[in-house]
């Protein structure tokens, strides 16, 4: 076998294992939204909660509630209105100022998640970090291992019931 040169490298890796272990949460959470029916990318998500937690928001605004850059909030926007799930207004204040807001579509698909997705991705997190306690590599570990041993979907115990 192989050895993790990005595990054992500790600290030094540090930023490379936690982009390794977000990867990873993402992609099984993809399977899981992709397994309850929806078809939006997981990244996507944090947008229309920000939106809904603080109704129209700006570009820039967004940019700053996901915490992304601008033109990859621009970009997720642009996404998310082709998709039909926001809209985009000039400001009553000042033209100059696109407001983002949650489409019909969007609220809908808000409103499903709150009751079917997103809890379902939050106990699959919350049981793979368990009781985590210890030194933050330790903890890394425990969590690489533990998604090893089962993903997010398995642990949202997606396929043995459906929810629609």
């Amino acid at each position: 076998m192989v050895e993790d040169i990005v595990r054992s490298l500790g600290f030094l890796c540090l930023g490379s294992r936690f982009r390794r272990i977000g990867e990873r949460l993402q992609a099984d959470t993809q399977q899981i939204i992709e397994e309850l029916g929806v078809t939006l990318q997981a990244a996507q998500y944090p947008f229309l909660a920000a939106i809904d937690r603080a109704g129209p928001l700006t570009i820039g605004e967004l940019a700053q509630a996901v915490g992304i850059t601008q033109p990859g909030a621009t970009r997720t926007v642009s996404q998310l209105l082709e998709l039909g799930y926001v809209d985009m207004q000039a400001s009553a204040e000042d033209q100059r100022r696109r407001l983002i807001s949650l489409a019909p579509k969007g609220q809908e698909l808000v409103d499903y998640s709150k009751r079917s997705v997103w809890p379902r991705i939050e106990q699959a997190v919350r049981e793979l970090c368990g009781e985590l306690s210890g030194p933050m590599l330790e903890q890394l570990a425990a969590i690489e291992d533990g998604l090893a041993e089962a993903p997010l979907a398995r642990r949202a115990n997606i396929g043995k019931e459906k929810t629609s």
